[in-house]
């Protein structure tokens, strides 16, 4: 098969996909919306868990990282970390953190990280769906 013939297959079967990726994030698709609000002191301990361990172990359970932030005003500032996570589905989102707090390494990971006391004082979570009218994210 010549390469111009392969790409535009390949360009064919991905504009395809994507509208089946569409078409089933608007029916099935959430995100989750969650707030971590840490102890003093303890946010940068929080995010090197994220970046070295948490994201990794998030993928391997299907739990697909949307984006990150921390706020740059206070109260907030430097003691919270707000993220999106994006889920196939609500039953999907409840069955990848199952698999995530039973997992041997996170057990590992976590209990590592909050050796000199704990990162999180609390933990807000709240699912969403995307509007029709939201850019695609």
């Amino acid at each position: 098969m010549q390469r111009r013939t392969l790409l535009k297959a390949l360009g064919a079967g991905t504009a395809l996909l994507s509208s089946f990726d569409a078409a089933a994030e608007s029916t099935e698709t959430v995100y989750e919306l969650r707030v971590y609000h840490t102890y003093e002191g303890k946010l940068a301990d929080l995010e090197k868990r994220f970046r070295e361990h948490t994201m990794e172990i998030f993928r391997r359970h299907g739990i697909e990282s949307v984006a990150y932030w921390t706020p740059t005003d206070e109260p907030l500032k430097d003691r919270t970390l707000f993220y999106i996570l994006r889920h196939p589905s609500r039953e999907a989102a409840t069955a990848n953190w199952a698999a995530f707090r039973a997992d041997p390494e996170w057990k590992q990971v976590s209990a590592a990280s909050e050796a000199n006391g704990k990162l999180v004082e609390k933990v807000e979570s709240t699912f969403l769906r995307l509007t029709d009218f939201s850019p695609k994210i």
